[in-house]
């Protein structure tokens, strides 16, 4: 984006300046620009899930201009009821998946897998303590935190043959990256969703 005459030019276009009509061209043109008065534009906005948009300021006194709204931050009652429905919206989506397990048992067929037990059980459980933990958030900053946790996984190694194809992982050799959770969506993980390369994850 640029900046002209205090206002804020999109996209490239045709410009009447000093009755000279340029056309949409020159804005691949730096230099042009620059002898034009016609400046780069940023702008800088706070996080719009944390903050309500707030005044607007302008500092054109560089080669660039920056725009920046200085943002209002949202309470916390109403980020702590976003997170606790957003919780609440997966719990039923994880359990709605294996309801038929429950469904086809109440029909005399096959018992519900004990894996499938325990895995609903841990979900009942996660629930609990994701609402306790969110009702505990008492700061933006902890809230911040909780939607993006620090934590370092350890991956295997993967192998290719000589055409690119996956031939599996290496014995030992192993990656680490940094990553950051959202905790709200981070739950125990489905019995029969393994990731043979996973080695661990673990929070920093």
């Amino acid at each position: 984006m640029w900046y002209y005459d205090s206002k804020i030019i999109k996209s490239a276009k045709t410009m009447v300046i000093s009755g000279i009509t340029h056309p949409p061209a020159i804005f691949q043109d730096s230099t042009m620009l620059a002898s034009l008065g016609i400046k780069p534009y940023t702008e800088t906005r706070e996080d719009e899930k944390y903050y309500w948009p707030g005044s607007y300021s302008v500092d054109a006194s560089g080669d660039t201009v920056e725009g920046t709204y200085a943002g209002t931050a949202k309470d916390l009652p109403t980020l702590r009821a976003s997170m606790l429905k957003e919780v609440n919206n997966l719990m039923n989506t994880k359990l709605s998946a294996i309801d038929w397990y429950w469904q086809r048992a109440a029909k005399g067929n096959d018992a519900v897998p004990s894996a499938i037990a325990t895995y609903a059980t841990a979900l009942y459980s996660e629930k609990d303590t994701k609402e306790t933990e969110i009702g505990n958030l008492n700061t933006l900053a902890k809230i911040k935190e909780y939607e993006s946790r620090a934590y370092t996984e350890v991956r295997k190694v993967s192998l290719y043959d000589g055409d690119g194809i996956f031939t599996g992982y290496h014995a030992s050799n192993t990656t680490s990256v940094a990553r950051e959770i959202n905790m709200v969506q981070y739950w125990t993980v489905h019995p029969n969703e393994i990731d043979p390369a996973l080695v661990s994850l673990t929070a920093d």
